[in-house]
Formats: structure tokens, sequence, C-alpha cells
């Protein structure tokens, strides 16, 4: 689909086109990395759909999906539910304690720290670069 063509449909379906780059205030960063996620994921018709309710039923899927079975890299590979419920810290607790038995019994598998699974308290989507932008960025 060329630009003009995609641009004339989203005016047509009443959708205000964003041309932003990241980072910038009307940028949204949770849809597009939502959107990245959702475009990567094996399942993710090829075709697209066949009807509203198929592409209903598929995002029921993956909504769940995503939320209770996908590991965030950004959150230490725990889910949201697990996030928002408050379970990722023993997560959390118990992979340390694996890692940390694991490199007593065979130190010579790592070259440096094993990784590090201490409980984040802040996290971010396109971190600030300055401190003045925390407040604006921060995600809980």
């Amino acid at each position: 689909m060329k630009g003009a063509t995609m641009l004339a449909t989203l005016q047509e379906l009443g959708v205000m086109p964003s041309f932003s780059r990241p980072s910038v205030s009307d940028d949204n960063p949770f849809s597009e990395a939502l959107f990245k996620t959702t475009k990567y994921c094996p399942e993710y018709p090829a075709n697209g759909f066949n009807s509203l309710d198929e592409a209903r039923d598929w995002c029921k899927v993956f909504v769940d999906w995503y939320n209770n079975k996908h590991l965030h890299s950004g959150i230490k590979f725990v889910t949201p539910t697990s996030r928002h419920e408050g379970l990722d810290k023993k997560v959390l607790q118990l992979r340390k304690e694996v890692y940390i038995k694991a490199k007593l019994l065979n130190p010579s598998r790592w070259s440096k720290n094993t990784r590090n699974w201490d409980w984040i308290d802040e996290v971010f989507l396109n971190h600030p670069k300055r401190k003045d932008d925390v407040e604006i960025k921060k995600v809980s």
C-alpha cells in the first residue's frame, strides 16, 4: 500500500495519523511496543483475519498469553500478571538462589557474575535521558 493511499484510508476511517519520532511528547511507546510484540508473535496470521470476530477471538488469546505466559525482559523475565500481583519478588528470589547454587556447583561455567535477579522498583519504556523526564515515562 502506498503512503498516500494509507493516509487517505486513515483519514476515511477517522484515524489521526502520527509521524512522530520516539520519545516525543505525542509518541505512544506502550502501544508501539505492544504492536511490535503482536506483529512478531508466531501465531499472528500471515494473511490477516477473515472477519472481525476472528480478529477479536485471536486478540483475546493473545492478550491472555501476553499477560499470563509471556516473560517480559523489561521486568526481569516475569509476566505482567505476576508483577501486578506481587508474585514476581518470590520468582526472582528463587531464580537468584538457583543461579547462586549453580555457580557454586560449577564455577568454571561463569567468567563473571551471574545475572542480576534483584527486584526493580521502577520500570521504564524509553528510559528517560534527563532526571526531569522521569515522571513522564515511569511505569509501575
